[in-house]
């Protein structure tokens, strides 16, 4: 699989060819329109550091940079990062075709990105080394036993050599206009 990346390292070499959207979940300070549904939105609820729309603990987590290109989607309910928000319609305007899954958590997030990926019609691909849960043994488990059997599943450095490969080009995008 190659040499481990922490999950939080930034994976935008001046290499990648790919768009970047970050998918962000936070609540309203009186909590209008989240979900209460399940015990997870609960126990958020109880923690010490909220995910409030505007606040710190909502940013885009150092050393990640937001790019001007970037989209940012934020979600004030639910459990994906995809259903339920404007991913789908901004990442088929884009024309994209696969989707390279990172982040955390693969407990909830993460396996919610996938299963709805895989449910439109994209290609998912999960570096394992680039996600990450708790307990800390339990994402190799998921990956495993669940991701693997609905997603590439690679590593970040098998990403970053692909990426550094010579693009090749689909048939139409061959053809140049007259």
């Amino acid at each position: 699989m190659g040499t481990p990346v922490p999950p939080c390292s930034p994976v935008r070499p001046s290499i990648s060819p790919q768009r970047v959207l970050h998918a962000v979940a936070e609540r309203r300070p009186d909590g209008r329109g989240a979900s209460h549904n399940a015990r997870l939105f609960k126990a958020a609820a109880k923690l010490p550091v909220q995910q409030l729309s505007g606040t710190t603990a909502v940013r885009i987590a150092a050393p990640i940079e937001v790019a001007e290109e970037d989209f940012v989607v934020r979600r004030l309910h639910g459990l994906s990062p995809i259903a339920g928000t404007d991913v789908d319609a901004l990442l088929r305007n884009i024309g994209c075709r696969t989707l390279l899954v990172t982040g955390v958590s693969a407990n909830v997030a993460i396996p919610n990105a996938v299963f709805d990926a895989v449910n439109l019609g994209y290609t998912a691909v999960v570096p394992a080394d680039a996600i990450a849960g708790v307990p800390a043994d339990y994402t190799p488990a998921m990956v495993r036993h669940t991701l693997a059997l609905v997603a590439t599943v690679t590593s970040t450095e098998e990403v970053l050599a692909v990426w550094q490969r010579p693009r090749r080009l689909r048939p139409a995008q061959r053809l140049r206009p007259v």
